[in-house]
């Protein structure tokens, strides 16, 4: 542009804050420098104001946030401030743009992308201009640093030699800069998908804002930085933003459009009698069965209400379901359909996944040469406000497993590593899948003795279901047919796709399908769990707590009798009123009914039948999954070691262990089991062995 051009545009722009922003203006002059550097404009108003102006504000922003910044130089104050180092930030571009559908044509231009924070480096101080002092003359030389590389002088003005310069830190300008990393959300991804990144630079207010796991929408400036290999310059470029802005997003499913169209779908879908079951025949129809499973997690996409109390602390609505079963039962391919229908999720392997890699790494931080350490958010924290589904979570190291435990109760990841000091956001759900100790559940085993996962973790999840493949005729001969007519189906859809002189006419086609089609739009799935989780907060109504009341007080009478093992602990309360929000989120409800909480109690007694019923005595009791051992056992090891220390006295070389299984056998106690409960004490230490085959107490 020429010069009255630029005049011309900067003057537009004096016009604009008149017109628009003369009080945010005012505002700022009041708090600058010290509270405010920055004037926010929207881009709505500047394209109201000029549409012209507006769109080459997109295609030059370099140029035109110049003319921007210029303009509020000249600005006529009614006070005695100069915006001298004020910022211009755009804040609501309309069309958001793809991380990975950035392309070269986008260089130069503004653009608006949204995300998580996967990485951000300290702040940092950058030099804007930099005042050499020649060591010779004394003569100052200012050379501004405006690209990505330090340029130092050539030569100085005042002697004409060349140097030496050191560097003059009272004339030369700094401004705080900060490197972020922005990753693709979960929302916007399809199975199968590679979250995609890009690499932010901001500078001077907007620093320090941000952690990893934040939900953002960055504006700016994308821009090029050319690769290098073996220290030689390549032709392929990398991808970069100098950012405008950044807003945290406070909505939970940012990227969900949800139309006007799509609402009347929902409130109509919400309305039908039946929709507790069209949400479980939707949940992976292509595995036959399952519904009490399908029916929990499903309620887990909707979630209970998280609830603030006024003393600041906060009860969370998340809820954490773990599938444990004989291999081959479908658990890995119910965790790949939530994958794909919820509004947000990430989903790893147990086998391949780490401590670091679940809640936050300390990484060598590739923005400054490896020189400082900082954080990388891990898959809870990326699931923040979703679920995270993990497979395999038995092929973890016990000590990896570890790290959930802070994550799942208290939906938070502390950090103190590699001198960062941080707590991070994990408010997920989780969703697990798990084999038994010995890779299929042993029908003559105790199934409780088979998980081969810390009560503590066990403790911490509200539904825990068994699924066993046990040879029955008449179930065998309906997954049978499933399986045959799902593969039939994907044949003939397969071949009307691929093959257009195809045989199979539409009606063929929609008859084989029929079973295996969802009875609701996965897309509308995802959108009405996301309606439900951002707009229905239901509450508690005087016959659902006598429900969930009645329920937890009928089942813990049964531990009022001495000796008795207690059947449930509070625990399972807080599930029960996480898993009736859910329900009554699932129809839209405003209230949570009694058919909410009678189907809440039906679910956890399903779970409870499964893992909390002691089979020796065939009673319920809390203590198989909380410290993972029962009463009954507790009761027999400490009458094992009671033995011991009896027998021994009678013996100088302590009890011999025949001597102690044959009394043990006397009391009722099987061989075997005594055996195992022997060598359960001698790993705890609590007896040993003094010569071959006798025993002591400790």
């Amino acid at each position: 542009m020429a010069r009255a051009e630029n005049t011309e545009v900067i003057d537009k722009f004096e016009q604009f804050y008149r017109d628009y922003y003369r009080n945010e203006i005012g505002e700022l002059a009041q708090k600058y420098p010290n509270e405010q550097r920055s004037l926010y404009v929207d881009w709505d108003d500047l394209y109201r104001f000029d549409p012209d102006l507006a769109d080459d504000f997109i295609a030059q922003p370099d140029q035109m946030r110049d003319y921007a910044e210029e303009a509020l130089r000249l600005y006529d104050l009614p006070v005695d401030v100069k915006l001298g180092q004020a910022h211009v930030r755009i804040l609501n571009l309309q069309e958001t743009t793809g991380i990975r559908d950035i392309r070269a044509r986008h260089r130069g231009q503004l653009v608006a992308v949204s995300g998580i924070i996967r990485k951000a480096t300290d702040v940092r101080p950058k030099v804007t201009e930099a005042a050499f002092e020649c060591q010779r003359c004394g003569t100052l030389t200012r050379i501004p640093q405006t690209s990505g590389e330090f340029y130092e002088p050539h030569e100085c003005q005042g002697c004409e030699r060349q140097g030496p310069f050191e560097i003059n830190f009272d004339q030369s300008e700094f401004v705080d800069a900060q490197k972020l990393r922005v990753q693709e959300s979960p929302e916007g991804l399809r199975g199968g998908e590679t979250p995609q990144s890009i690499d932010v630079n901001i500078e001077d207010d907007i620093t320090g804002k941000v952690t990893p796991g934040d939900h953002v929408r960055v504006i700016g400036i994308i821009h090029l930085d050319q690769q290098e290999q073996n220290q030689s310059k390549t032709p392929i470029f990398d991808v970069y933003m100098s950012g405008i802005s950044v807003e945290i997003e406070d909505e939970e499913f940012e990227e969900m459009d949800i139309t006007d169209e799509d609402k009347k779908e929902i409130y109509a879908l919400s309305e039908q009698q039946d929709i507790e079951q069209q949400f479980i025949d939707s949940m992976a129809p292509s595995i036959h069965g399952y519904e009490q499973e399908k029916l929990a997690i499903i309620l887990q996409l909707f979630a209970g209400v998280t609830k603030s109390l006024p003393n600041d602390s906060r009860v969370r609505g998340d809820i954490h379901i773990l599938l444990m079963g004989d291999p081959g039962t479908g658990k890995s391919q119910l965790i790949q359909y939530v994958k794909n229908i919820a509004p947000r999720a990430v989903s790893t392997s147990g086998k391949s996944s780490s401590a670091a890699g679940l809640t936050a790494a300390a990484v060598r931080d590739d923005f400054a040469d490896g020189q400082q350490w900082t954080l990388e958010a891990g898959a809870l924290v990326l699931a923040d406000r979703g679920v995270a589904a993990v497979d395999e979570l038995d092929k973890m190291d016990s000590s990896d497993r570890s790290a959930l435990h802070e994550g799942l109760e208290q939906q938070q990841i502390s950090v103190n590593k590699a001198g960062i000091n941080a707590t991070l956001k994990s408010r997920c759900s989780l969703l697990a899948a798990a084999n038994p100790k010995y890779g299929r559940f042993d029908q003559h085993e105790k199934y409780s003795q088979q998980i081969d996962l810390e009560p503590a973790l066990l403790s911490r999840f509200d539904i825990m279901f068994i699924i066993t493949d046990v040879p029955d005729q008449e179930k065998d001969k309906e997954l049978a047919e499933h399986i045959v007519q799902t593969n039939y189906a994907g044949e003939v859809y397969t071949h009307q796709q691929q093959n257009p002189t195809s045989n199979f006419s539409e009606d063929e086609v929609a008859k084989a399908t029929e079973d295996v089609q969802s009875a609701i739009d996965p897309e509308l799935m995802r959108k009405y769990i996301a309606f439900a989780k951002r707009n229905v907060f239901p509450t508690m109504t005087e016959e659902a707590k006598t429900v969930i009341e009645d329920f937890y007080v009928d089942l813990r009478s049964k531990g009022l009798d001495e000796g008795s093992a207690v059947p449930v602990t509070a625990r399972k309360l807080e599930a029960l009123v996480r898993l009736s929000e859910a329900s009554a989120r699932m129809r839209l409800g405003d209230h949570v009914e009694k058919r909410d909480a009678e189907k809440a109690v039906d679910i956890v007694m399903s779970s409870l039948k499964d893992v909390g019923v002691d089979p020796e005595t065939g009673e319920f009791d809390a203590d198989i999954v909380e410290t993972g051992t029962s009463k009954s056992q507790r009761d027999r090891i400490k009458n094992i070691k009671a033995l011991i220390s009896e027998i021994q006295d009678e013996y100088e070389e302590g009890a011999p262990i025949e001597e102690v299984l044959d009394r043990a056998e006397e009391m009722g106690t099987e061989r075997s089991t005594a055996e195992h409960e022997i060598e359960k004490l001698r790993q705890k230490g609590e007896v040993y062995e003094p010569q071959g085959g006798h025993l002591r107490s400790v």
